[in-house]
């Protein structure tokens, strides 16, 4: 029996530098990747004038969450690998650097649903969307998101022992203990609700798309002629835009009364066609996805965090634990793969403004929704 515990010593001593050197290596490349990453998609939203629009204003704060988190947090989680999973910067130290962590995970989740909500509203109610999620609009629900993060992970700080070393996880965080003693269990409950109301949101959106996919044809009627230029009932947008371009004479047909003037252009419009929900749908598709690998990823490290604080028996599997962690770090690092291969209008953008790739970009026409 003792050469049995004797041969299990000897495998665990050296399977220990074996594991420290794999956290260190992926947790190198983690921060390497999220900071370059999400740095250079930054660079790309705030030097390309065409990106300046609601969606990528919420794209540019996520980005610079998850730089906050890689280039503060992790660096002191390598180090704490690197010395043998040991803290020694001190417990005010361990405190801001908790609530960094903190801020940044539940500054994410806050962001992706008011996100979702966003991307509800520029498909189902694109007219609303488009005259009141203005840069000030975008700005006032980013401060607002931020202040809720801020109320979130504050309140740790001032409580004794909330926030502390966990050796386990070779960071500081909550200490999750059982639920009768437990401070952190409101806090993972929240995560949870604001992760389910999010996917609720895009189930929304998905059943109001295929709604919509389902709805009977329009019944044509005969449309009046006007010099080419078509007005009834009957009308098309397409004669409409006929109209527009130049190819109809005379008083302007009453279908198109309804269509706003701008002093600064040379009096061409064209109307929301079907592009531009294309568009909209491709940047839902971006950001849903963005929500699913993030509810992915830090899914292992909730349940690992409701298995110690609900269950009586056997701890969490240490080998559980440490893949769990490690996937929640590796959510700061994958955001900028995800908009570079499900946004084409990202990619086009990145290889014209970052790699001076010339390539023909055809302008894109103001529109007006009537």
């Amino acid at each position: 029996m003792a050469n049995y515990s004797h041969a299990a010593d000897n495998i665990l001593q050296n399977l220990s530098p074996l594991t420290a050197f794999l956290k260190l290596t992926s947790l190198g490349f983690i921060i390497g990747v999220s900071v370059v990453g999400n740095l250079l998609i930054s660079i790309l939203l705030v030097k390309d004038k065409t990106l300046h629009r609601a969606p990528y204003y919420f794209l540019l704060d996520l980005c610079c969450s998850d730089i906050l988190r890689s280039a503060i947090c992790f660096p002191f989680v390598f180090n704490s690998v690197k010395n043998g999973s040991t803290w020694t910067y001190g417990t005010l130290t361990c405190k801001v650097i908790a609530f960094l962590g903190v801020l940044s995970c539940f500054h994410t989740a806050f962001m992706l649903f008011c996100i979702s909500v966003t991307r509800y509203l520029a498909i189902a109610h694109h007219r609303f969307y488009t005259k009141r999620l203005t840069f000030w609009t975008c700005l006032a629900v980013i401060c607002m998101v931020w202040t809720l993060s801020v109320a979130m992970a504050f309140p740790p700080v001032l409580d004794v022992g909330t926030y502390s070393f966990i050796r386990e996880e070779d960071q500081c965080t909550f200490q999750h203990r059982s639920f009768r003693a437990n401070d952190s269990l409101g806090f993972m409950l929240l995560l949870a609700l604001i992760l389910l109301a999010t996917q609720l949101v895009y189930l929304k959106l998905l059943f109001f798309v295929y709604d919509r996919r389902k709805m009977k044809p329009v019944q044509f009627v005969a449309a009046v002629s006007q010099n080419w230029t078509f007005h009834g009932p009957g009308a098309s947008g397409q004669a409409a835009a006929n109209w527009l371009a130049g190819f109809g004479r005379g008083p302007t047909p009453p279908t198109l009364l309804g269509i706003r003037q701008n002093a600064n252009t040379t009096g061409r419009r064209r109307l929301l066609v079907l592009d531009e929900f294309k568009m909209e749908k491709r940047i839902s598709r971006m950001f849903y996805i963005m929500t699913f690998l993030f509810l992915t990823l830090w899914g292992p490290y909730l349940v690992a965090c409701y298995w110690r604080v609900f269950a009586r028996g056997p701890i969490v599997p240490g080998g559980f634990l440490t893949a769990a962690v490690w996937m929640s770090f590796a959510q700061a690092g994958i955001n900028p793969f995800v908009c570079i291969f499900s946004n084409r209008e990202l990619r086009r953008c990145f290889s014209t403004t970052l790699l001076y790739c010339r390539k023909s970009r055809l302008p894109r026409e103001p529109y007006c929704v009537i």
